[in-house]
């Protein structure tokens, strides 16, 4: 059966902050231009905010400039920050509170608002639509399409009902095409398209290699007495400290006595014994966690990874016949630990340079460069260089001197010391032997603040057509249990945060067994992987967690 193909003017891959908001923008430039512009957005989630994982603190900068009435138009952006608390953990059972001098200004959150950004697309999205954006949540874009002379055509979203040997079910239906001028790839952090365009035009050249967090969270309904509606906390330390390895946690008092909690990991730890999933459990019982948790339920678990690498690691964005926005490339800023409002505005000055170029008619160029001139010019290349050393300093000198030094960089020089630290030590090769590191013993969960993978999963909703081709490959089989399990312990058994990866032994020996169908979407393992042998490509369009309110 042929495919069958649609003709945009643009088209959007991903409906998440930089997607939406590239597509609202573009059309309210092209009525102020009164031109008639076509825009379609593919989401690969079940529906727009699905997918969509975040802390989530937003500094609303963008937001004012897309839609500076958003108070009016009735944006979830309603419970602004009153409290802003940070903590460093000096062990299991002490703490101590920075005073806010310690604190980087660009941490500080004063006018920022806890939110949850899965409501925020969806409030993005009914105002795409109202502007003439065609949203289509649950087709997943899996095939980028060229032209001969090598532009970007469009995508083609993935066929439906493949059997997982490859074979057509009756419930078969094929991929679409959707052509475009502009394509514009907006899948958030590590998305598998965006990293095949990385590598095919290389954009990454020059650049050093992206560097990444793994963000687990949860929500969690606490007593009203605990509640502090308003209240960002934010910690360093302990657990992660004990293995050697950085990141911090989270804890946001959101509405409804609700408070979202998480802790990253960077993704550049050492000890490969490390299991992010059991780090996170382990901060729950701290304290200074624990006193707002007791008494409370579990609502909501999630997980997905976070390009931090910052303007070092910022591949060129532009190529012929589209753009790479977003996390996709890795805007966020990680020094104010907040990624939505610059996802946001990569998508705005993409919107401009796609609006200038279609209203040039056939005179438009295929490769937007103007684009890079537009993001320097922009406040968004000033966050990211003003930030830049950030990972450089974690990366090179550890916790609590990279602290000190992220401290006089930001407090002291604002971002502006003369030089650059460059990190070229990709994520995926800082583990070290199994051996040469200590063992953790982590504690079993005790199903009240605690728990285990598989029924954290289940709280995310998590579903995937069982009869379908597995959408976790290997490049070599053997290499789990040849390479990866006599080195370094099989880290994917712990760097997984849904169980997705297992040494199962039985009557014929150990094979490696891949759950796919818990899996969450994080893309931990196409990045953490120390042989880069898992290549995570998009299953069936509504396969995945579906978040209700992350």
């Amino acid at each position: 059966m042929e495919r069958e193909s649609m003709e945009f003017d643009v088209v959007i891959v991903g409906a998440g902050p930089a997607g939406l908001s590239a597509a609202c923008r573009i059309m309210q430039l092209a009525q102020e231009n009164e031109r008639e512009v076509t825009v379609c957005v593919v989401e690969k989630g079940s529906e727009v905010g699905a997918h969509t994982l975040s802390g989530a603190v937003l500094e609303p900068r963008a937001m004012n400039e897309l839609f500076p009435g958003w108070k009016e138009m009735g944006a979830p952006l309603t419970n602004e920050v009153t409290g802003d608390t940070f903590f460093f953990y000096t062990s299991g059972t002490g703490a101590i509170k920075l005073p806010n001098f310690l604190i980087p200004k660009p941490t500080h959150n004063e006018g920022n608002y806890i939110v949850s950004m899965g409501n925020v697309c969806r409030w993005l999205a009914e105002q795409a639509e109202g502007l003439g954006v065609e949203v289509y949540p649950g087709f997943a874009a899996s095939e980028v399409l060229f032209h001969e002379d090598g532009r970007v055509k469009g995508i083609a979203t993935g066929d439906m009902g493949i059997s997982a040997s490859g074979e057509q079910k009756d419930s078969y239906m094929p991929g679409m095409e959707l052509h475009a001028k502009y394509t514009l790839f907006a899948e958030g952090c590590r998305g598998h398209l965006g990293k095949q365009l990385i590598k095919h035009f290389q954009l990454d050249e020059g650049k050093d290699p992206q560097h990444y967090g793994i963000g687990i969270k949860e929500i969690w309904e606490i007593p009203a007495e605990k509640h502090q509606e308003g209240l960002v906390i934010h910690g360093l330390g302990w657990p992660l400290s004990e293995s050697g390895s950085s990141g911090g946690a989270f804890m946001y008092h959101a509405e409804n006595n609700q408070v979202y909690i998480g802790l990253i990991t960077d993704l550049n730890y050492s000890n490969p014994h490390v299991s992010p999933f059991e780090e996170f459990n382990r901060w729950k019982h701290h304290p200074e966690t624990l006193k707002y948790l007791e008494g409370g339920s579990r609502l909501s678990y999630g997980a997905r990874a976070i390009a931090k690498g910052g303007l070092n690691s910022l591949p060129k964005m532009h190529f012929p016949g589209g753009l790479l926005i977003g996390c996709d490339a890795g805007t966020l800023n990680s020094v104010k630990i907040k990624g939505n409002h610059t996802a946001m505005k990569s998508g705005l000055v993409a919107a401009e340079a796609v609006v200038e170029a279609v209203l040039q008619g056939d005179d438009a160029p295929a490769d937007l460069a103007s684009f890079t001139s537009k993001i320097e010019s922009s406040w968004l290349h000033e966050e990211l260089y003003t930030t830049r050393n950030f990972s450089g300093f974690m990366h090179k000198f550890g916790f609590m001197l990279g602290s000190a030094m992220v401290w006089i960089d930001q407090t002291i020089f604002r971002g502006r010391l003369p030089f650059t630290l460059n990190d070229a030590t990709p994520d995926y090769a800082t583990l070290k032997p199994a051996g040469e590191c200590k063992a953790i013993d982590y504690p079993k969960p005790d199903n009240v603040i605690s728990f285990d993978r598989l029924s954290s999963v289940f709280l995310s909703n998590t579903n995937h057509e069982e009869d379908q081709p597995c959408h976790l490959t290997l490049g070599d089989p053997d290499i789990p249990l040849a390479t990866n399990l006599p080195l370094y312990d099989e880290p994917a058994q712990r760097y997984c945060p849904a169980g997705v990866y297992e040494i199962v032994e039985d009557d014929n020996g150990k094979r490696f067994q891949i759950n796919a169908q818990n899996c969450v979407h994080c893309k931990t393992c196409d990045i953490k992987d120390p042989s880069q042998n898992i290549n995570w490509v998009a299953p069936e369009g509504f396969g995945g967690p579906n978040y209700p309110n992350m």
